[in-house]
């Protein structure tokens, strides 16, 4: 077809050669036995069929279906489907714009992928922008830019800017360079992020890496949750390990089967429950329980206590609330309220209302409101008990 030609056609046995600027109008379906290519800018109107199809230097614009046996190239240019594409392999410069489901092995698009419903691929490649409003089925995804999608079902994703989903499974890793978003129920692998990560859903999967904030505004369970600034749950939280460098809150419950280590301050509105705990700042829970080591560098408010096998508070801590533990120790200056363990250790100027112990050492210039004992106390220079200490054959129960 020379430039700037129209001409209707239909089934051709052989290659057909479009010049820039063409138009052709379909009779049936274009059916091309060979190869299809267009040099410039062209429009087809109406369904398409070819072996292969290539395209050099524009924008080809199919009004309707197009399926290419083989691959689909374009060198400099982008092709726009209305209809429903299929092919092998998709390599689209430009980009690539589609109105029905698309499939193919491989999309390899070097500026933008848009699609009004379902890709379906092996592998996706996406230099700019891509859309999809419909479902994407595929092995691999990666995208350079900004990424809009609904439902997905993926063994990987990898995007260098910012991606927003619907939601639905990504069964290995999920790998963002600034932001993420999910809006529906969301299952995946693991997740890293170097920026924020932002689940508005329910959310389920392995390692969680956020460089600065992670949201989750219902349920999230996890692997591991590592948050560089502050991260929030608004519903209940499950996992194995917590680390988060700034602030971390969460509305319900948090239930833990490792560590918890938190830089700053950590609130939980419900039960706290974990192996070991390590906060530098403050704690605040309705209640804790930890089956390890609880130390608090900062504060600790609890309503009905905090429980672990040795609870330490650092030198001029603070706890409101009971502390329960095998062994609770009490650095320099810090301050408690009731404390209930086999082995009670308050060191020196630090300060409790109630103690209840097996055995007490009380330090230098340490203060006590009220002691109960059952075999020893250890009452160090210039320590002072309120109440003179007391030594019963049972000690009440403990809480929690």
């Amino acid at each position: 077809m020379p430039r700037d030609g129209k001409v209707r056609l239909g089934a051709l046995d052989g290659d057909l050669r479009v010049e820039r600027d063409s138009e052709i109008d379909v009779e049936g379906r274009l059916a091309v036995s060979g190869q299809a290519r267009f040099d410039g800018n062209a429009e087809v109107r109406g369904d398409m069929e070819c072996g292969s199809f290539r395209s050099n230097d524009g924008t080809v614009r199919v009004h309707g279906h197009l399926f290419v046996h083989e691959d689909l190239e374009t060198r400099d240019g982008a092709v726009e489907v209305d209809g429903e594409l299929k092919a092998r392999r998709v390599d689209a410069d430009r980009g690539l714009l589609v109105g029905g489901p698309a499939s193919a092995e491989r999309f390899d698009v070097g500026g933008r992928l848009e699609g009004a419903q379902s890709l379906t691929a092996k592998k996706v490649s996406v230099g700019g922008r891509f859309r999809l409003a419909g479902k994407l089925t595929a092995e691999s995804v990666e995208a350079g830019g900004s990424v809009d999608l609904r439902e997905v079902e993926l063994d990987t994703i990898e995007v260098g800017g910012v991606i927003r989903l619907a939601g639905g499974i990504v069964r290995r890793s999920v790998e963002v360079g600034g932001k993420f978003t999910s809006d529906a129920p969301f299952e995946f692998g693991g997740l890293e992020v170097g920026g924020i990560a932002n689940f508005h859903d329910s959310a389920k999967g392995g390692r969680i890496e956020a460089g600065g904030m992670m949201n989750a505004d219902r349920d999230l369970t996890f692997e591991d949750l590592e948050v560089g600034g502050f991260g929030a749950i608004g519903g209940n939280g499950k996992g194995h390990n917590v680390e988060v460098g700034g602030k971390f809150s969460v509305r319900g419950s948090l239930e833990l089967t490792g560590k918890l280590e938190v830089g700053g301050q950590i609130s939980v509105g419900e039960a706290l429950t974990g192996s070991v705990l390590d906060v530098g700042g403050k704690i605040d829970a309705r209640r804790a329980v930890f089956t390890g080591d609880a130390e608090i560098g900062g504060a600790v408010a609890t309503r009905e206590g905090l429980k672990a096998s040795r609870v330490s508070l650092r030198r001029k801590s603070r706890a409101t609330g009971p502390l329960v533990g095998g062994v609770v120790h009490l650095e320099t200056k810090a301050t408690a309220e009731d404390i209930y363990g086999e082995m009670v250790e308050l060191g020196d100027k630090s300060e409790a209302r109630r103690v209840f112990a097996r055995r007490a050492v009380v330090g230098e210039g340490a203060r006590v409101d009220e002691l109960v004992y059952t075999e020893a106390v250890e009452m160090r220079e210039g320590a002072r008990v309120r109440s003179p200490p007391q030594k019963v054959a049972n000690l009440p129960p403990f809480p929690l």
